[in-house]
């Protein structure tokens, strides 16, 4: 059962990041339609500025496997912000169900992380193997 929760974890980090990295970048390469976004609902251009990096940015994290946890809580953080700013007045459907069910992901990673094939278990091991190899006084 590990196993299989293992692999579901790596799916859902490896998915959310894409989207995530494919949402950030969107923002990124059109800055002034999103300062603009941004500006309708009363935000300064900053948090434009600082939503697309954690989409980005932590969206390739997600992929990597470097600093799944707090990734995944910046991430959600954001998410919760497009629904409380933004989707929520819309509804359910065709409102905040999306960004919602990138929350709900978000926040299982937060609790769960996920090290299959991520770049922290690599740096963990060679850690762990380092201080094994250490001579002892």
């Amino acid at each position: 059962m590990k196993n299989r929760v293992e692999w579901s974890l790596l799916i859902g980090r490896v998915i959310l990041g894409i989207i995530m990295v494919a949402h950030g970048m969107q923002k990124i390469m059109g800055m002034e339609k999103t300062i603009g976004m941004f500006d309708q609902i009363g935000l300064p251009p900053v948090m434009a500025y600082i939503t697309a990096i954690i989409e980005a940015v932590g969206g390739l994290t997600l992929i990597i496997g470097f600093y799944v946890i707090p990734s995944a809580i910046a991430i959600a953080v954001t998410m919760l912000g497009a629904i409380v700013l933004v989707k929520l007045k819309m509804g359910l459907i065709g409102g905040y169900e999306y960004p919602l069910t990138l929350l709900a992901l978000s926040v299982m990673l937060a609790i769960a992380g996920s090290d299959k094939w991520s770049l922290m278990n690599v740096i963990n091991k060679q850690r762990t193997k380092l201080s094994s190899e250490e001579p002892s006084l």
